[in-house]
């Protein structure tokens, strides 16, 4: 079989509905992804603008003689993408299963009404989606863990309080420094957190494909409608966006 052959295989393998509400789906997350960076210059989303208050919190650091409250800050900080990437495993482990017994649930999805009839094949296919999605989630969970394990660090090697009070202007030009780069830090922990949630609110969408293409593409479509909403025109940037 010819490469050509083997292409043209491959492209029937699903019809054309599914194979451009797939397409659809990468798009849009990849499409959001880079949208909702590109935005944050221009409209400051809720990532940026917490990102500031990150920064400022790191400044208010280098001001504490004793910065027990910023560790237990960070250390709670933490649990969210522990609680996660823990959850996330089960979830995968679930899926795992069920691709295990595939042909018992593509009948119990049969019989749901509206719900796709497709071969037991086309249905393994689905779940490997699911399972692609969650397994994208569980690295980007731990990896945040790991970046706020490095924020702590840097809140633990902060410079005195007291030392930089006595340098004067090198000193207030060390406290900018260390606020920059631990506030980046923190920063890149919470961006990589939310790309995490963001795995997670684009699964709804994948499970619309067990339902039709159709429900596929608008859910899709939602998802990036809720995340934009709540990222960009959420009431809760307004509140964080007001002035002190």
């Amino acid at each position: 079989m010819d490469a050509s052959n083997k292409f043209w295989l491959v492209l029937n393998f699903l019809p054309w509905t599914d194979w451009a509400a797939l397409a659809g789906y990468f798009a849009a997350w990849a499409g959001y992804a880079h949208f909702a960076r590109q935005r944050a210059p221009i409209k400051p989303s809720l990532l940026a603008t917490t990102n500031r208050i990150r920064r400022q919190w790191m400044l208010q650091t280098s001001y504490r003689d004793v910065r027990i409250l910023d560790g237990q800050v960070m250390q709670n900080l933490s649990t969210s993408p522990s609680f996660f990437a823990s959850t996330t495993i089960l979830i995968i482990g679930g899926l795992l299963a069920a691709l295990g017994t595939s042909d018992k649930a593509s009948e119990l999805v049969r019989e749901i009404p509206f719900a796709a009839r497709t071969t037991a094949l086309v249905f393994d296919l689905k779940l490997l989606l699911m399972i692609a999605v969650f397994i994208y989630a569980f690295f980007r969970f731990t990896w945040s863990m790991r970046q706020y394990t490095f924020g702590a660090l840097l809140i633990g090697a902060a410079p005195d309080a007291k030392q930089l009070d006595a340098m004067g202007e090198q000193g207030a030009a060390l406290r900018e420094a260390f606020a920059d780069r631990a506030g980046r830090v923190v920063g890149l922990a919470a961006e990589t957190f939310n790309d995490g949630l963001r795995a997670y609110y684009f699964s709804f969408a994948a499970i619309g494909w067990f339902f039709s293409p159709a429900v596929f593409a608008l859910g899709s479509a939602g998802v990036v409608w809720i995340l934009y909403r709540r990222e960009f025109h959420s009431e809760v940037l307004a509140v964080l966006r007001e002035q002190p």
